[in-house]
Order: structure tokens, then C-alpha cells, then sequence
């Protein structure tokens, strides 16, 4: 049996970091393993301008561990008042890694996205003309939708339009839930990717329903049936490069999740990679690893994987916080109901 395994430092291509007390309380959590992630720009208010994205910038870079080496990869907030001259020259300086697209009222924070797909268009086509990849949050909001269904829905209705439109425009569909996601990556070429989180490797929806409701479990995309997850299983170990990590890991304290109208997130930070190894090594497949953690995630991106190593060592159960502390309030790490054999080394 392996017991250890080295990997380029892995990237998080989708993270929650929040701001003020909650930002300093989680990001060291991924400043541990990742060197790089993609910050979500769902802040009240949220980052729309170049000078969001550098104030946020900077107030993570201050807070982030000395000596840990990590980067954060900016976006800005795709609003139907985005201007594309703001896009391009935060595009053209490095300031930005790709700008994110929210259907209003998709999820946490996202009363500002977008309704109407046509007054964002000549953002899209100067995204297309300077290589800005777009993070999609993949889901349509219409209450007549199921919500079990709207991510299928989002690939028919809202998607598959754009990218006909605008076939070189590059395109992330963030943390894919289902086996029509998973089939849509697969067959729609070199200028789409998928990002897949792990909490979605290991939960279905009878784990957030059957026997009780587990707040904890809430998320969105809102975990599905058993058939969809083994998909993403299957995805995610391929080592086929349309697919990579992305934790989508979104802190909440206890209050705001535990109470009638909890909010969506998982909070996986402190794990994720733990999890990750437990489901490859499930499936045989600890040598793809690095390929959907530190490796394709880059390619994407059109960056190097990192040059620095972790190590992950198979032992006893790994022994995670519960909880962590926050000035807020606490915040509940994702609990995957099994035994976490890998951790990593010195982290």
C-alpha cells in the first residue's frame, strides 16, 4: 500500500475567502497547502471595479501567514454596469485571472449578477479578445426550475448560446454537479473547463436529506442523486485535463447556517486535500492526483504549475478541528463521514 505521495503544491481554482474578521481566521487554512487560488468576488459589496480587486487584493495578501508563499488570483464580479474598458486593462495589467458570472440569486451574495445576458455581451467579447477566462457559477434561478435540475437548465438555456456565439471565449463551469456538466466539459473542447470540489466527490443528496436535515451539507449546487456523484468521480480521477480542483470551500459561522434560512456552503479548507486523497485512493487512482490538484488547473489558466513539492503521508486518521474560532463566530469544518487516513506532511 502507498503510504506516501508527492505532488507539485496543488491551486485552489475556486475559494470563499469573505473579508475582515472571517478572511484572517480561514485563510490560513489554505495558505497551509495551496499556493495559489482563485478568489471569489462575492463581497458585500462586491468586487465590480479594478479597484476592488486591488484593495481586496491587498488586504488578503495582509493578512496571509508570513512565509507561506501564497498568492491570490483576483476576479471581478460580472454585473450588467461591468464597463469592458475596466475588464481589459485589469486583464492587460495581471491584476485579474478571470471575471465570474453569477445569474442573480444563484447563491451567497449574489443579488448583484446578471438577468439580462444581452447587456453584458460586449464584456464577453473583450474577454474573448484578451484571453480573461469566465467563471461560471452554473445554475438558472427561475422558480419554476427544480432545483435539482438547474444546472442542466443553466447548460441548455444560458451556456450553450453564449459559447455558440462566442466559441473562443474560455469558460470554467465552476464546481459541476451533474453527469450533464460533467458531459458537457468533456465534449465541448479545448475553451472549457471544469473546476469539482471535493465536498461534491463525497456527498449525494441522501446525505443532506435522508434521516434529517444537515445544514452543514447545504451547499450550492446543491448536492444530487448518487448516479451524478459517481460522474464527478469519474471525472475527476480521469487525469483528463478538462477537469480540476476547485474547493468552493465558503465559510459561515454556525449562526448563520443553523437557522431557518441557512446559508449555502461547505467549509472544507482544512481538509479538502485529505478528502481528495481518500477518494482517489478509492479508486485506485493515487497517481492522478496530481493532475486534477497542481497540474491541469495551471494549464488552464495559462500558468506553471507550481515548482515547489507537498508530501501527503498515509497514517492513523487525520485529526481536524470541529470547528473554528472565528471573531464572528464559529465555523464548521466539512465532516466527509469517514476516517481521514492522509494528511500532509508538516501541514
Amino acid at each position: 500500500m502507498t503510504r506516501t505521495l508527492t505532488l507539485r503544491r496543488p491551486d485552489d481554482w475556486h475559494l470563499h475567502l469573505r473579508d475582515g474578521a472571517m478572511m484572517h481566521a480561514v485563510l490560513p487554512w489554505t495558505a497551509r497547502h495551496f499556493a495559489r487560488a482563485i478568489i471569489m468576488p462575492n463581497l458585500v459589496p462586491p468586487v465590480v471595479t479594478p479597484a476592488d480587486a486591488a484593495a481586496y487584493r491587498d488586504r488578503i495578501l495582509a493578512a496571509t501567514p508570513r512565509g507561506s508563499g501564497f498568492r491570490p488570483l483576483m476576479t471581478l464580479y460580472l454585473t450588467e454596469e461591468t464597463q469592458p474598458r475596466d475588464v481589459r486593462a485589469a486583464a492587460e495589467i495581471g491584476l485579474i485571472a478571470a471575471v465570474k458570472l453569477y445569474p442573480a440569486g444563484a447563491t451567497t451574495n449574489s443579488a448583484s449578477g446578471v438577468k439580462d445576458f444581452s447587456k453584458v455581451r460586449r464584456v464577453l467579447e473583450t474577454m474573448a479578445q484578451v484571453g480573461l477566462p469566465l467563471c461560471v457559477h452554473g445554475e438558472v434561478t427561475d422558480a419554476e426550475v427544480d432545483i435539482f435540475d438547474r444546472e442542466a437548465a443553466f447548460l441548455d438555456r444560458v451556456l450553450d448560446p453564449i459559447r455558440r456565439d462566442l466559441p473562443e471565449l474560455r469558460v470554467v463551469l465552476e464546481h459541476v454537479t451533474t453527469t450533464d456538466g460533467v458531459a458537457y466539459v468533456r465534449e465541448g473542447g479545448d475553451g472549457i473547463a471544469g473546476t469539482i470540489t471535493a465536498h461534491h466527490l463525497v456527498l449525494n443528496r441522501n446525505h443532506l436529506l435522508a434521516g434529517g436535515i444537515r445544514p452543514h451539507y447545504y451547499c450550492l449546487p446543491v448536492a444530487k442523486r448518487e448516479t451524478h456523484r459517481r460522474a464527478l468521480v469519474g471525472a475527476a480521477t480521469s487525469g483528463e485535463a478538462s477537469f480540476f480542483l476547485g474547493t468552493d470551500s465558503a465559510p459561515h459561522t454556525d449562526a448563520a447556517k443553523l437557522q431557518p434560512c441557512g446559508c449555502a456552503g461547505c467549509f472544507t479548507a482544512p481538509n479538502a486535500l485529505s478528502v481528495l486523497a481518500e477518494v482517489f485512493e478509492a479508486e485506485g487512482a493515487l497517481d492522478r492526483l496530481e493532475a486534477f490538484a497542481s497540474l491541469n488547473g495551471p494549464a488552464f489558466y495559462r500558468l506553471e504549475p507550481n515548482a515547489e513539492t507537498i508530501t501527503l503521508e498515509r497514517a492513523a486518521p487525520e485529526d481536524v478541528p470541529a470547528q473554528i474560532d472565528t471573531e464572528d463566530g464559529p465555523v464548521t469544518v466539512f465532516d466527509p463521514g469517514m476516517a481521514l487516513h492522509w494528511r500532509v506532511s508538516g501541514g
